[in-house]
This record gives structure tokens, C-alpha cells and sequence, in this order.
């Protein structure tokens, strides 16, 4: 029996001079940008500091500055992405992403999606390139920015 390809509700978070594209699931929330705090110690220059949410101090990461993409523009405009993890680290139930102007949502149909890359070529962080109707866009790697945020906090702490 076939079963019909079905639709992904997408959001698309431009980050400098790239853009994400995630499940809309996903995302927690999107909040206006304010200057983070600083984690303090020796941080990696994507780790921007901590912002406020509901409650918890959420890690804030530069994703363009993580892949090694061009330096981010000025805050103006610029937004915050609470993105729900998916390790299961208790710690670290939600990170932070700041992204240009709002992420819009998006509908994924499978038969338009369509990778666009060598798996040897990827760096840290992004799980796919993909093309969807003729824009493209990364697919993070969601457990390694976990694993890296951890990592970059626990030595902060040190």
C-alpha cells in the first residue's frame, strides 16, 4: 500500500549570511534580541553569552560564527530563537540561536526538498545542505550544538 509523502511545517532562521532550517516543532519560542550576558572564562567566540527565558539563563550561540560563515551584522533587527534540545542533557533542556529579522515558517514538501552537498564536506554542526524551492539552507546538527555548547560551558566553569 502506498502512503502519501507528507508535509514538514519548517521555520527558516537566517543567520548572517545563511540560513537554518528546522522543524517547526522545534522551536520554543522567538524573543526580541537583547545583549547576553557573559558566560565568563574562556569561551569560543560562537558562545555569545546567556539570555533570559522563562525562567532559565539559555545559552546564546552565533551559528554563522560556529560554522565559520561571515561575521553576523549589527543587532538591528535581530532575534532570538529558543530552540528545544533534543539530548536529554537536564542541564540543557533549551539553547538560544540569534538569527536576522523573524524566522518564517515554512511548508517542507518532501518531493521539493533536496540535499545539495558531498557528506565528506559538511562541517561541525550542520547535518545537510538542502535546496528548498531554489533557496538554500543548512540543516543543523542538533546533538553536536548541544554537545559543544555543554562542552564550551563546563570549561567556562573550570
Amino acid at each position: 500500500m502506498n502512503t502519501p509523502a507528507r508535509d514538514i511545517r519548517g521555520v527558516m532562521i537566517t543567520v548572517g549570511d545563511g540560513r537554518l532550517l528546522l522543524p517547526n516543532a522545534s522551536v520554543a519560542e522567538v524573543i526580541t534580541y537583547s545583549e547576553p550576558e557573559p558566560v565568563g572564562g574562556d569561551t569560543p567566540p560562537w558562545l555569545l553569552g546567556r539570555v533570559r527565558w522563562r525562567g532559565w539563563r539559555l545559552p546564546l550561540l552565533s551559528f554563522a560564527k560556529f560554522a565559520g560563515w561571515d561575521e553576523e551584522e549589527g543587532s538591528f533587527g535581530a532575534k532570538v530563537a529558543v530552540l528545544k534540545a533534543l539530548g536529554g542533557n537536564p542541564k540543557l533542556p533549551f539553547f538560544a540561536v540569534r538569527s536576522q529579522g523573524f524566522p518564517r515558517l515554512v511548508t517542507v514538501p518532501q518531493a521539493a526538498l533536496q540535499e545539495a552537498h558531498d557528506i565528506k564536506e559538511l562541517p561541525l554542526g550542520i547535518h545537510s545542505r538542502v535546496v528548498l524551492n531554489e533557496e538554500t539552507a543548512v540543516v543543523p546538527d542538533m546533538l553536536t550544538l548541544e554537545v559543544m555548547i555543554d562542552k564550551a560551558l563546563s570549561q567556562a566553569a573550570a
